[in-house]
């Protein structure tokens, strides 16, 4: 077994999706996920995401690696909460709403 540096780290063996899955049917803390694309996706495939908290920075580095790649299944986001920080970073939570409703994006 590896050694687990951070407190209170459970070290998923196996499955990924399952043990994740697993985790959540547990009575546990909040369990968050902070920059493995690979992971978001694997967790987006099976369904296991309850909140996005999406930061949009305000600067332009080019390209880079897509958090939604192709071949993700469209899913309808509410907006939950908004903020912007006092250097201009907007910070959004989503929570899954279902199905993509067609519509307007205008302001109401």
């Amino acid at each position: 077994m590896s050694r687990l540096e951070w407190a209170k780290s459970v070290l998923i063996e196996g499955d990924v999706a399952e043990g994740v899955a697993a985790l959540k049917r547990a009575d546990g803390p909040e369990l968050q996920v902070h920059g493995s694309g690979n992971l978001i996706r694997t967790l987006l495939r099976h369904n296991l995401v309850d909140q996005y908290r999406l930061l949009v920075f305000p600067l332009v580095l080019g390209e880079g690696k897509r958090l939604f790649p192709d071949g993700t299944v469209p899913l309808g986001l509410r907006l939950a909460d908004s903020r912007v920080s006092r250097k201009g970073v907007v910070i959004g939570t989503y929570e899954p709403a279902g199905e993509i409703v067609l519509g307007s994006f205008g302001q109401g």
